[in-house]
């Protein structure tokens, strides 16, 4: 029932629209166009105003003709950079970028999928639950989309975010809440070459924390990582200021908390003793993902893939998605893979076989959905 030419064709469209994140105003236009011909309710939430971006998040529905739960699908429509101006290649069974820019298959793939989908229920007629489609802006920096999206016009209890990686049949139950953290050392500035004694180094102080720190994994749920150390006015005054990011992750909330304390303790306290001071911004940027096997969401996806031949492979990620905030607002959410390789650089990929497979799994999760009675 998937037209093989048709989403290919849709797939190779959307990726030569330029969204790179704040960006997303023309695949926006795109997307709603398409979703009302396909006879769904369109609205457009007002993220795009609170983040001074071109688009808000799209929020579509289309009534079931049975009597069953809405099932929620969503896909994120801005892209990571170099985003602009994409020449897709098609070779060999799969679709790459030329080699200069990404290729948007994170998460064009995504969308793709949900709009073949939709279009074969029209087109076949096909007995249907409620199905609700949401299309995010600004997922790569921050999932500042989803954070801004209007919960209270979601009317689905379930659904599943497309956009992670690994074959169609994977099924991420499990992910990571994280913290950001901001610590600015305070030192004291001096003369390097006349009376360095009199001055603080703020580098050296955050240095002697770091190096105090355990990073990388610390266990099997939980990590740990220093991004970036910014410091110093010039190379012949004592350092009076420096700024250091970094992030922790846990699947245990106990641990991320943890770990928290342990950073914000240590920098307090190897910092004083350097003579300097320090202060420490936390901001939790996303809540963990944690699916029950048997909890429906997790079990349709599983029949729906075993419906198709394929194997059903419930999974952990490291990363963040939509699907944290999914979760997070009491919506709950599965990420499923959609096949594409080598996301976020100019060598990415996807093949035309997992695009046409990502169509008929949606189809598949529908049609189970539809199982469950209201």
């Amino acid at each position: 029932m998937v037209n093989e030419n048709r989403i290919l064709e849709s797939f190779l469209n959307m990726v030569q629209i330029d969204s790179v994140s704040g960006q997303e105003g023309n695949l926006r236009n795109y997307l709603s166009s398409r979703l009302e011909n396909l006879g769904l309710t369109v609205y457009e939430d007002g993220a795009g105003v609170a983040l001074q971006g071109e688009a808000g998040n799209i929020i579509a529905w289309l009534e079931g003709n049975i009597s069953a739960p809405p099932v929620l699908f969503c896909a994120h429509m801005d892209t990571v950079v170099p985003g602009v101006g994409v020449r897709p290649v098609v070779e060999d069974g799969l679709v790459r970028s030329s080699g200069d820019t990404i290729l948007g298959g994170d998460d064009k793939a995504g969308i793709a999928g949900i709009l073949e989908a939709l279009q074969v229920v029209k087109e076949q007629g096909l007995d249907h639950p409620p199905v609700e489609v949401v299309f995010t802006v600004s997922e790569e920096v921050g999932l500042m989309g989803s954070k801004h999206l209007e919960f209270d016009r979601i009317r689905s209890k379930w659904g599943y975010v497309l956009d992670a990686d690994g074959q169609i049949g994977n099924i991420v139950i499990e992910g990571p809440a994280q913290n950001e953290f901001e610590i600015r050392v305070q030192g004291k500035a001096a003369h390097a070459g006349i009376n360095p004694e009199e001055g603080v180094n703020a580098i050296v102080c955050a240095a002697h924390a770091i190096d105090s720190l355990t990073v990388g994994r610390i266990d099997e749920e939980t990590t740990c990582n220093i991004g970036t150390v910014q410091g110093g006015r010039a190379r012949n005054i004592v350092a009076d200021e420096c700024l250091v990011h970094g992030e922790a992750r846990s699947h245990s909330p106990a641990k991320l908390e943890r770990v928290t304390d342990h950073i914000i303790n240590t920098f307090e306290e190897k910092v004083t003793a350097k003579g300097g001071r320090c202060h420490v911004q936390v901001t939790l940027l996303y809540g963990e993902i944690k699916l029950d096997k048997d909890e429906p969401v997790v079990q349709m996806a599983v029949q729906a893939a075993e419906g198709l031949g394929k194997e059903a492979v419930l999974t952990r990620t490291g990363g963040g998605s939509d699907a944290n905030i999914f979760n997070q607002r009491g919506v709950r959410c599965a990420n499923l893979g959609i096949g594409m390789k080598k996301v976020h650089t100019v060598e990415e990929y996807i093949a035309i076989k997992d695009l046409v497979d990502n169509a008929r799994y949606i189809l598949k999760i529908i049609e189970v959905a539809g199982q469950t009675r209201a």
